[in-house]
């Protein structure tokens, strides 16, 4: 393929080609490290969870009642998230109180939710 063809087929100019990147590259690292996070977000249920910590902290009970999941079910998520570093559980006398870890995520989660309810 000559040069001229690709150009056609790739519309840019030499100082476009030539520029640095508008970014920093991302490390290999950051690129696993956000692919585990997005797996942790990926099942319906641990995303439903994001969203009700997004309201408060809750206790396995509550989330039970909250997403008529049994509890096996709903700790094995919470296990998952907390593992991925999306939650955080603090111990109150014999009940965890879970909340997400960081508010990012929780956008991530309700901006996720609002594009699949545009399609």
């Amino acid at each position: 393929m000559s040069v001229d063809a690709r150009r056609r087929e790739c519309p840019t100019d030499d100082a476009t080609r030539h520029a640095p990147p508008a970014h920093p590259p991302v490390s290999h690292e950051t690129l696993v490290a956000a692919g585990e996070l997005l797996r942790a977000l990926s099942a319906p249920v641990r995303i439903a969870i994001v969203l009700e910590l997004r309201e408060s902290a809750r206790c396995v009970h509550e989330l039970v009642g909250a997403l008529g999941v049994t509890q096996p079910l709903i700790s094995q998520h919470l296990r998952v998230l907390k593992s991925a570093g999306v939650v955080r559980g603090d111990r109150t006398g014999r009940e965890v109180l879970y909340r997400l870890a960081d508010d990012h995520l929780a956008h991530i989660v309700v901006d996720a939710v609002a594009h699949a309810q545009e399609g």
